[in-house]
This record gives structure tokens, sequence and C-alpha cells, in this order.
């Protein structure tokens, strides 16, 4: 392969009129020189972000694969491969005979920095967690199985759905989650969900049928759990954790019978539960009559360590399993599921029947579909590869802006736990002055029951929504406001 550097930019604009990208493949030139082995996630990278940044406008025509491979000196493959990648993310468009072009698709950042949401004026770097990168979504692919499920769904299909989903959904998901979990999933207990928060729902209600009062969660944990649990009559009690996870002696002590967990990857801190502690887990279980809920919420995004299978798969009789495809494809999907202990199933589906008499069978059937054709396992590796690189690029951005940080949680999920060396100055002179620089940030404490801070700056900070570049130029924002506004007193 010869050197990236040796080679000149792609000729003037076509002579149809059509905006051409000529001037702007020098922006590759840093992405071809990248490792070989990370050379065409680079390559795709920089392309999604010259179109992102509208650098690359609507409309322009990207050179072929041939001639953009010899002008980089990269293989063909390489270039073919990043135009089907960003096609099938719907950042470019292509016909048979019509070449590949910028898509329009994908709004550039200088006009979504302007189309901020009403109550969050003025941001322009988001950090808060718990959304993934909806250009990500495979447009492309999900209207074909959209096609193709209305093409062959019959009539009967129409009408009112069985509360636990369309069976051949239920297939499919007991496959993909023994397959990719490690989970026990009998179709007929397979109950599909508007998501966890239906889930949790559903739960909360037959768990207060049956004479709860009370549910144990993790501290510092999701504060949507205890707001869900509310709503159908229970209180929450929250329960500490250590290096192994939930601690079972605040258990214990605690007298609930039924408590959340989120074993994979715990949320906030990141933390995988030990054996030992998941093997604790399943005897406080068996030996209480307790139940276990086993929040999923990101256990597909593994970087740097082996899966870890679900605390289901362990023990399906005292564990509630709950996941969605929120993270993995998009949270406006609503699509969910809850495998529940046989002796619960029944009462779950009741309850379901009651509150929505069922998911859309249109929708349900689309995701059968993506499943069994494969386009979800393509879809989280594509996505795997992008938020890895996305994960990098803030812990790099953080060395070098606020060196002396402490970061955990960075091996799996979507977010990283960060503490900030003690220059960064209290937490919330450090909020205010992220605020009034346009970065919206989630502190630690938001995540605990009673929000004690300490002082130090410790952030849970998403980037899976976020492109390297926005990351970037986030953590700079911050460093530039820490620096213009020193602490009193220094």
């Amino acid at each position: 392969m010869t050197s990236s550097g040796t080679n000149p930019p792609p000729g003037p604009a076509s002579a149809d009129g059509v905006s051409s990208a000529s001037a702007a493949w020098e922006l590759l030139l840093p992405a071809v020189s990248a490792p070989a082995r990370r050379r065409g996630r680079a390559l795709q990278s920089a392309l999604r972000d010259a179109v992102r940044s509208g650098r690359l406008p609507a409309g322009t025509r990207l050179p072929a694969s041939r001639e953009l491979a010899a002008d980089l000196g990269v293989s063909r493959g390489l270039v073919t491969e990043a135009y089907e990648q960003l096609t099938a993310e719907s950042y470019l468009r292509s016909g048979r005979g019509a070449g590949t072009w910028v898509s329009g698709a994908v709004r550039p950042a200088a006009l979504v920095a302007r189309d901020m949401s009403p109550r969050a004026p003025g941001v322009q770097v988001d950090f808060r967690p718990g959304t993934p990168d909806l250009a990500l979504f495979p447009r492309s692919a999900w209207s074909a199985a959209h096609r193709s499920v209305l093409d062959r769904l019959p009539h009967s299909s129409l009408g009112y759905p069985d509360p636990r989903g369309l069976p051949e959904l239920r297939v499919a998901l007991a496959s993909l989650l023994t397959r990719r979990r490690g989970v026990v999933a009998d179709p007929e207990r397979v109950v599909v969900c508007s998501g966890v928060a239906q889930a949790t729902t559903l739960l909360g209600f037959v768990l207060r049928e049956r004479g709860a009062a009370a549910v144990g969660v993790e501290d510092p944990g999701s504060p949507e759990h205890a707001s869900l649990f509310a709503s159908t009559g229970l209180t929450t009690i929250p329960l500490p954790l250590d290096d192994g996870g939930l601690a079972v002696g605040p258990l214990l002590r605690s007298g609930v019978r039924a408590v959340v967990t989120t074993p994979a990857h715990q949320f906030p801190t990141g933390i995988a539960y030990s054996a030992a502690r998941r093997g604790a887990l399943l005897d406080w279980a068996r030996a209480t009559s307790g139940l276990i809920m086993e929040d999923d919420y990101d256990g597909d995004f593994r970087y740097d360590r082996a899966p870890v299978g679900a605390l289901q798969g362990l023990d399906p009789e005292h564990v509630v399993y709950t996941g969605s495809v929120s993270k993995s494809l998009a949270p406006g999907l609503r699509l969910g599921w809850l495998i529940a202990p046989a002796s619960m199933t029944a009462e779950v589906v009741a309850r379901k029947r009651t509150m929505d008499l069922g998911n859309p069978s249109v929708d349900q059937a689309v995701l059968a579909d993506f499943i069994t054709g494969g386009g979800y396992d393509r879809q989280l590796r594509r996505c795997q590869r992008a938020y890895r690189e996305r994960r990098d690029a803030l812990t790099g951005a953080l060395a070098e802006h606020f060196p002396g940080t402490e970061v955990s949680g960075i091996a799996a999920g979507l977010h990283i736990i960060a503490g900030l060396p003690e220059q960064a100055g209290p937490q919330d002179e450090f909020l205010r002055r992220a605020a009034a620089a346009g970065v919206a940030l989630r502190p630690l404490s938001h995540c605990t029951a009673d929000g004690a801070e300490d002082g130090a700056v410790r952030l849970v900070l998403g980037y899976a929504h976020l492109t390297p570049a926005a990351v970037e130029d986030g953590v700079r924002l911050l460093a530039q406001a820490t620096r213009r506004c020193p602490r009193s007193g220094a």
C-alpha cells in the first residue's frame, strides 16, 4: 500500500455543475494514515464526521470507489466498505449507475446545534447518558423489512394481538437471547413490552397484587426505577454496592423480597457483578423465595472484556429478565421484553392485557424479520465499532485536557464514570461553569438516593450519541471553562 501522503486530492468539480467534494479529500488523509487494522473504521469515521459537520453538504457527489482509493492510496475494498456502511446509516445514497451522493438525511451539526430542545437552551454538547446514536438507525434495512412484512402478513395478524406478543417475534427473541446472552428463554414465557419501563411497571403491579410493599434498588442506580415502581404503589429501598456488586448484608437486613439489579454492567458504576456475588444473590432469592429483576439495559456492548452472561440463565425461576432495543436500535420503537418465572407468567400476561392489549403487530413482525434475517446482528456489530471509537475519543480527550482523571466502567456499555482531578474545583461550581459553556452533564450524585456530594467532581459521561469530534469539542469546552474561571481563593 502506498503512502497516503504522496497522492494529490481528486480533481475539480464535475462539468455537470453538481457539487463535488474534491476540496475536502485532504480531510481523509489522517484517517488512512491510521494503523492497517484500524484504517477502515477511521475512514468511515472521517467521512461520517465530514457529513455531520457540513463539510460535505447534501447533494455532494462522491468519487467512484476506484478513483478515491487511488487518490488516497488505499485498497478499493476499504472505500467500498466505507460507502456501503455509510449508505446503510443513511449518510450516503447510491443507485446503480448513478454514483454515490451525500444523502441529506443527516442534518449538519451546525444546524442541529440551533435545533435544541426548549428544556435545554444553549446546549452545544450533551454528555448525559442513556441515548444511542439515532443516526445509526438502519433506515434502509428496516424499511426493506417493513415492506417485506406488509407483503406477506396475513389479514388475521392485523387483529387484536396476543398480549404476550407476536409468536414469531417471541420465537426470534428466545433464540437471540439464548445465543447472545445465555438466557433460558421459552417463547411461551417471553412477553413483548413497550421497553424496560413497561416491563418494570408490569412486574411492580404483579408484586403489589401479591402483597409486596417495597422493592430494593441499587444505590447508586437508575433514578427511573424508583419512579416506575412508585406508579404501581410500591416504595423502593436503596441498597449499597461494593466492589462485587449489590451488597448482600444490607439486602438481608432490608427485609425486601424483590430487588432490581444490573449485574452485567451496573448502572452507573459500570462494574460487572462478580461470580461470587451472583451466587450469593441467587442463594438469597432461593432462601427467601425472593425475586431478582435483571435489567440488561446494554448487555450487548462489550469492548475490552468477554461478554458476561445473564444472571437469569443461572436460575430462571428466581430471576425476571428484561431488555429492549432502545440502545441497539432506537428508544422510539418502544419494543422490549420480559421473561418471567413460570409461576408468574400468567399474572404478567393478564396485567399486560388490561394495560394495552398488546404491542402493534406490524412493528413486532418487522423486528422479528430483522432478527431472523441477520440485520440485528449486523446492527450490533456496526454500533460496537462506532461506540468503541467514541469511548476511546472520550478517554483520550480527558487524558489530554484533564490529566489525572480517574475513569472506570470503560470496558463495556455506553457511558463511563470520570473522577476529575482536584484542579477541576468543587463539583457545584464545575457544573455551573459547564452549563455556562454549553455542556450538559450528569454528576454521579444524581444517581444516588441522597444526592450527597463531597465536593469532588464525579461524572457519568455518555458518549454513544456523540461523534468523536463532538466528544473532543465537549471536553475542550469544559477545559476552557475551567481555565477561564479559576476557583475563588486560588
